[in-house]
């Protein structure tokens, strides 16, 4: 690369794009992402606590086995991208909440680690030890996740708060809603029919949850009542509560493909809310805002760069591995 060239990455954003907003933007799509791939796997976890039968534990545990450790990819990318675009931000945020990190990379051990412990042995009392830690690792994940989250919003520094439990009991809720969908689609009968309805109530909790988190946010914002109340977020809402019956709808006429998309929609919402609540702010608790603590010019437009090579490669390699192991698990089949 010339000096000419560097200078001109140097001086200003490529092609004039707004690339701090475009890095907000794309830090919380690879969140969404990672709660949705991985979010059903959680809720499949879940709902592998209400199974009695081996057939059918076996037939969850065979429906998430391809895809639980790549979909966990996308938290790593999550974890780079705020990095690079927002090194502040990463220290600051990762710091202020380390009981939570570690708590969430437990929580995501014990959830990988008990399947495969799971087939090791098959005495009963060795799988009901680690069908139970599966069951807890793919409950815990998630709600960490969402107080974590609620944390961010807010500005505390403190783990465990109002606000970090109800929206992580929200976040858990919408696992649930996703595993639902999912395990229907790749299992079709080889699950009873209670896993519907498991999806039928985990969607009716979501939605209370997220009134209920809107509400405790209106009173710890700073903005309240009007930062909820904003007519984006109002959309947004709306928008879930449409997603929400079509899920339903879907789920019980045996759509479950059209259930799952469904379910993604509320999941990319529920991330847009926090986003748009956040905004122009990126760590409320250091008062940083998206264009003061994203990178300097230079390493940004080379970042962008990067960005716009390797992200199509990865989402390549997510359809190249969902198309392989499409279709419904078989009679039989194994973890």
């Amino acid at each position: 690369m010339t000096s000419t060239s560097v200078e001109a990455l140097a001086s200003g954003p490529l092609f004039g794009l707004p690339l701090p907003e475009l890095w907000f933007v794309l830090v919380f799509g690879l969140l969404g992402t990672f709660l949705f791939l991985d979010g059903f796997d959680f809720g499949a976890g879940a709902i592998f606590a209400t199974l009695t039968d081996d057939d059918a534990r076996e037939a969850v545990l065979s429906a998430i086995g391809p895809f639980w450790d790549g979909n966990e990819v996308w938290l790593v990318v999550f974890g780079g991208a705020l990095f690079a675009a927002f090194p502040a931000v990463y220290a600051g945020l990762f710091s202020r909440h380390y009981l939570l990190m570690f708590g969430i990379l437990g929580a995501l051990i014990l959830r990988g680690l008990a399947p495969e412990m799971y087939e090791q042995r098959h005495d009963e009392r060795w799988q009901r030890w680690w069908g139970r830690s599966f069951v807890a690792g793919s409950i815990l994940a998630p709600f960490l996740l969402g107080a974590f989250a609620g944390n961010w919003l807010v500005g505390t520094s403190r783990s465990f708060t109002v606000v970090g439990v109800v929206v992580g009991i929200t976040v858990t809720a919408l696992t649930v809603v996703s595993g639902a969908a999912f395990l229907r689609l790749k299992t079709q009968d080889a699950l009873p029919k209670t896993v519907m309805w498991i999806g039928l109530g985990a969607i009716g909790a979501y939605l209370l949850g997220v009134i209920v988190t809107l509400g405790v946010l209106a009173v710890q914002l700073p903005a309240g009542v009007d930062a909820v109340l904003s007519a984006p977020v109002l959309a947004l809402v709306a928008a879930s509560v449409a997603l929400g019956v079509g899920y339903g709808v879907a789920l019980r006429l045996g759509s479950n493909m059209v259930a799952l998309v469904a379910a993604a929609g509320l999941t990319y919402g529920l991330i847009a809310v926090v986003a748009v609540l956040m905004y122009p702010s990126i760590d409320p608790a250091a008062g940083l805002t998206i264009r003061g603590a994203i990178v300097s010019m230079l390493p940004l437009n080379l970042m962008s760069i990067g960005a716009a090579l390797l992200l199509p490669l990865i989402a390549t390699y997510f359809a190249v591995l969902y198309s392989a192991f499409s279709g419904p698990v078989t009679a039989g089949e194994a973890y």
